[in-house]
């Protein structure tokens, strides 16, 4: 079951969310009788084009596993609505070089949004207005994780540094913080990357370091011939048998950590 609902940020501004519910569980409205208690609750980021349908499908997916899910449009107060990430990552998509590179101004124009000093304030804050929403739903009892790709696996790392609710992040192929950041990581983190995207790859050494200088419970997987968002099984990059893998082990992981 699906629902859409509401959030206000913290600084007064509503944003929009997706909503995965467990079979057997109550919708937040509370309508529906409930007839299990979730596995725990899901925070889901989605990549840079925004909470497109595939980011939806994987609600649903780990919604099937028995998690509520909640799956916020962070980019949307941006300007970069799930209408616009579909045209984006179509352009990007393209085997056409030649629009590929007409796109590139756009994509500029669209993610600039994303370097302005006071989006990444806001932004965790409407990420910690999800985990408040996940903090009162029945059932959940505290067992929040977090999970996003790409863009939303840089700020799955950025809310385990923000929020200390958070008991389990899975980022994918996502930057992680500066060090400071990371000495306020309490939550266990599973990390999965393809080798074939140089900057994080080359920066993950130091990131292990920092990792167990701060005794951050840090575990990073790699494969060896995937490369970035190579999980998107609507996008040219996806690897079947690796992305089959990664959810395997992700699923492991929550169910360990959220118990």
């Amino acid at each position: 079951m699906t629902h859409r609902l509401t959030l206000v940020a913290h600084d007064g501004t509503p944003f929009d969310a997706y909503v995965a519910l467990p079979d057997g569980v109550a919708p937040p409205d509370g309508v529906g009788v409930p007839s299990g208690a979730p596995r725990g609750g899901l925070v889901l980021i989605h990549e840079i084009w925004g909470l497109v349908p595939h980011i939806e499908d994987v609600a649903d997916r780990y919604a099937a596993e028995g998690y509520l899910v909640i799956a916020p449009d962070i980019l949307s107060h941006g300007g970069v609505t799930p209408r616009v990430g579909e045209e984006l990552f179509a352009i990007m998509s393209s085997p056409s070089e030649a629009v590929r590179t007409e796109g590139q101004p756009r994509l500029r124009e669209a993610f600039s949004v994303m370097r302005a000093p006071d989006y990444a304030e806001w932004a965790v804050g409407a990420l910690r207005a999800a985990v408040d929403w996940l903090q009162d739903a029945p059932d959940v009892d505290g067992r929040i994780g977090v999970t996003g790709f790409c863009f939303g696996g840089t700020y799955s790392f950025a809310l385990a540094a923000d929020d200390d609710r958070i008991r389990a992040a899975v980022p994918f192929y996502g930057t992680a913080p500066d060090a400071e950041a990371i000495t306020r990581i309490h939550a266990p983190i599973l990390a999965i990357y393809g080798a074939h995207d140089p900057a994080l790859i080359d920066a993950l050494p130091e990131v292990r370091a920092l990792m167990a200088a701060a005794h951050v419970d840090f575990q990073a997987v790699v494969y060896p011939d995937a490369a970035h968002a190579f999980f998107n099984d609507t996008g040219a990059r996806y690897r079947e048998q690796d992305a089959a893998d990664a959810w395997r082990r992700v699923l492991a992981f929550f169910a360990d950590h959220l118990r």
